[in-house]
């Protein structure tokens, strides 16, 4: 009787186990970067994906009529001032243009890489570098003894 119980519960045990490897592994999605979606080529079109990179200023073209929005992203803040020929993403949104979008602000996007080779983002997110940057604590008098 005892051993029924016993082999029921590892049963149970393995199964709630695979259950949750499986829907982490299934809804883990990692960050790639420009020049790894341009390495893989065409496998990756069609796929869902996240990129990250940094924002060309010179390449936002916003239309409010239509609501959409294109930019190119780089990999490294580096890369924003190099004279040489850098890898560039082309991101394409459609929806309400963020405030925080500006010259060298990091994009997150997730969406699907297109077989032009143009990243179709269904979720942006925005980070601006000047007003997360880590700041210095003012320091604080001591009293006199």
């Amino acid at each position: 009787m005892r051993t029924k119980f016993l082999i029921g519960g590892v049963i149970i045990a393995a199964a709630v186990v695979y259950l949750i490897v499986s829907s982490i592994s299934s809804s883990a999605q990692y960050y790639l970067t420009v020049k790894e979606i341009r390495g893989k080529g065409q496998a990756m079109a069609g796929r869902n994906l996240r990129v990250s990179g940094f924002v060309v200023g010179d390449s936002i073209a916003y239309n409010p009529q239509a609501s959409s929005l294109s930019f190119d992203i780089v990999d490294t803040h580096e890369e924003l001032t190099a004279t040489t020929k850098v890898d560039t993403l082309k991101i394409l949104y459609t929806g309400p243009k963020p405030d925080l979008l500006q010259h060298e602000a990091q994009a997150i996007a997730e969406g699907k890489l297109n077989p032009d080779g143009t990243f179709t983002a269904s979720n942006l997110l925005l980070k601006c570098p000047t007003r997360y940057e880590d700041q210095l604590p003012t320091p604080t008098p001591k009293p006199a003894q």
